[in-house]
């Protein structure tokens, strides 16, 4: 456990700087606002918490893509040997050494 939860809040800052921002700010004013007994400040950081992760999972769900019917393409990026035109020959030149 101590090693997966760096790895954990890494990752998540890096994938979403702002919502993690936004997630930790609204966990640190619940916290401190539930120990000094402050509870607009408990409620406004179970608020941002809230929201900020409610905004999240809605963005998920409005960006998964749609299943898409797979079909067996390759893409060629070279015309294939039975074509009319063939690719020409390269040929190396030798260099003279400077005289």
């Amino acid at each position: 456990m101590n090693v997966a939860l760096p790895r954990l809040l890494k990752s998540a800052y890096r994938k979403d700087p702002i919502v993690s921002l936004l997630i930790t700010v609204g966990i640190i004013d619940a916290l401190i606002g539930g120990f000094d007994d402050s509870w607009s400040l408990f409620a406004f950081g179970l608020g941002t918490a809230g929201l900020t992760l409610a905004w999240r999972f809605w963005k998920i769900q409005q960006n998964r893509p749609l299943p898409k019917e797979e079909k067996a393409t390759t893409q060629l990026y070279l015309p294939s040997r039975s074509s009319s035109s063939a690719l020409p020959m390269l040929s190396i030149q030798k260099k003279q050494p400077p005289q």
